[in-house]
């Protein structure tokens, strides 16, 4: 559902008028940006896989009180660089949003604490099983994502280079929709 977080940032730029689009967009990948360091430590770690069946040990980012943390973070970045309580509400959110996701879409690989505290059960209802769902969902949620932002766009600059940062979103999902395309198994 890399794709889909993505989505989730552009999609709020109405919402979020102040808040630059890149900050947007990256927001809800903030678990993400922390998990890769972390591998490239041996702290945590990822296999590699078809769409939707990468392994990730994730027992840290990607914890619920772990998601809370990083979350946390998000709202003091946003409270103190743009000064509002607004913009710490709505990049916490959308950070926190990842971990949402990634319920729905992750096999039983999510734990409630960091690094598995107590040994309780993982969470994920696996819904990566189904491919081409979670696919065309992310898809869907692409397309409404960039017309919520061009819409934005339009009525917020109406002059005659409104549509460029659409159009940059446009193409960087347009990108890794096709990067996904053969990941995604035979039919």
């Amino acid at each position: 559902m890399f794709l889909g977080h993505f989505a989730m940032g552009v999609g709020t730029k109405p919402f979020a008028p102040k808040l630059p689009v890149w900050v947007l967009l990256l927001a809800p990948q903030f678990m993400d940006l922390l998990f890769m360091p972390l591998v490239a430590l041996g702290v945590e770690g990822y296999e590699p896989g078809p769409y939707g069946h990468d392994v990730l040990n994730a027992l840290y980012t990607h914890s619920l009180v772990g998601a809370v943390v990083i979350s946390l973070g998000a709202y003091a970045i946003g409270r103190y660089a743009w000064k509002t309580v607004r913009s710490g509400l709505i990049l916490g959110g959308l950070c926190f949003s990842h971990w949402i996701i990634d319920l729905f879409v992750h096999h039983q690989d999510m734990p409630l604490l960091p690094g598995n505290l107590g040994g309780f059960p993982k969470l994920g209802l696996g819904l990566w099983d189904y491919e081409y769902v979670i696919f065309g969902l992310e898809v869907v949620m692409a397309v409404v994502g960039v017309g919520l932002y061009a819409r934005w766009s339009m009525q917020a600059r109406p002059s005659a280079r409104w549509y460029i940062g659409p159009l940059i979103v446009t193409v960087l999902f347009g990108l890794m929709i096709m990067g996904d395309v053969p990941r995604l198994p035979p039919l």
